[in-house]
């Protein structure tokens, strides 16, 4: 009998094991959850309540600056908001309760768009890479099928959507954790490019470019931000399987300020102010809109006001994963866009 208690025991305790989370923290604080080819790494949210009230601030002012555009807030959750485990929680701070600070710092003609319980219900989707830091384009698509709903334009179901595949797709957090674990786990990238959906993309493409000046100890470097003429371009870039920059595809990335014109008669056009999160929106909304212009918070070289109304814009979206709303320099540069003067060239810090 002691002998069949002591196998029983074993067994549950193996099981045990083999079921429960396993939880690390790492290089950067990154916090990796499970092993082998299911584990998932996390980043950490450390921001603080002035921070994201300032953020409410500069979406309010935008809505007084263009009192006639329908203004909207989308507060996006980072992977930390849903898939970090109780054991962990003293390494992060809880999401929620930021992004209720932002949304109830909004005035009264802001529209919020509370994403946060409707990507939880889908928490158990791959609506999150586990090995990159951004969520996946499935978490855009509900994200932008809320937010259609809010402004109250059409949406396509998700079976309009041709499914692509990027295999063995291994992100940035390898990159930021330097752990073994993470790149020994690749994942699938699944991206959704609409069907018998005609549309026309023009872009903007900005570059960094750095010189030193002086000799020696009294060298120094000068950083410039400069814009390309307008080009057409694909929406969509293909890369191959194990590319880490398949995020990527949306837009080529984060570096230009696009322009998509779409075959939606309705007399809305949308301007997405955004962070890399953002770029995997634009393309569930091509059925949405009949303009959609994409606008990065690190890159723009125009004055908002005047682009805005050269565009006949009918609806701004900010939509900022927390991380990024919580940067002061987030908030900065939207505060900006507003006064600078539009030109190709401008110096940086």
């Amino acid at each position: 009998m002691k002998r069949l208690l002591t196998i029983i025991f074993l067994i549950a305790t193996t099981v045990s094991m083999m079921t429960a989370q396993t939880v690390r923290r790492v290089r950067n604080g990154i916090i990796l959850v499970d092993s082998g080819k299911t584990v998932r790494a996390i980043e950490p949210y450390k921001g603080n309540m002035e921070s994201v009230a300032a953020y409410a601030g500069v979406v309010n002012k935008y809505k007084r600056t263009f009192p006639n555009v329908n203004v909207y807030c989308m507060v996006i959750p980072n992977a930390v908001a849903f898939y970090c485990p109780e054991t962990a929680r003293e390494w992060t701070n809880d999401e929620r309760p930021y992004i209720t600070h932002i949304l109830s710092g909004l005035s009264a003609d802001v529209k919020a768009v509370d994403i946060y319980e409707t990507l939880q219900a889908h928490a158990h989707e791959p609506i999150y890479s586990r090995t990159d830091h951004h969520w996946a384009p499935l978490g855009a698509f509900y994200a932008a099928q809320h937010f259609a709903q809010v402004a109250d334009v059409g949406f396509m179901d998700l079976s309009a959507y041709e499914p692509r595949v990027i295999h063995d797709y291994v992100g940035s957090m390898y990159t930021f954790s330097r752990d073994r674990s993470v790149k020994e786990a690749p994942e699938d990238f699944v991206y959704y490019v609409p069907r018998n959906t005609a549309f026309s993309a023009t872009r903007i493409t900005y570059r960094k470019e750095t010189k030193a000046f002086g000799r020696k100890k009294k060298r120094r470097a000068i950083s410039w931000l400069t814009a390309s003429e307008p080009e057409t371009f694909s929406f969509f870039r293909d890369y191959e399987d194990g590319s880490s920059a398949a995020y990527c595809t949306f837009m080529g990335g984060d570096t230009n300020t696009t322009s998509v014109v779409t075959q939606t008669k309705n007399s809305r056009r949308l301007l997405i102010l955004k962070d890399s999160y953002g770029n995997a929106l634009p393309s569930n909304l091509f059925s949405s809109f009949e303009e959609i212009h994409v606008v990065d918070c690190r890159y723009f070289l125009q004055n908002m006001i005047d682009f805005v109304n050269a565009h006949g814009i009918t609806d701004i979206l900010f939509a900022n994963n927390l991380i990024h709303a919580s940067a002061p320099k987030t908030t900065q540069a939207y505060e900006r866009y507003l006064t600078q003067q539009s030109t190709n060239r401008h110096e940086i810090q």
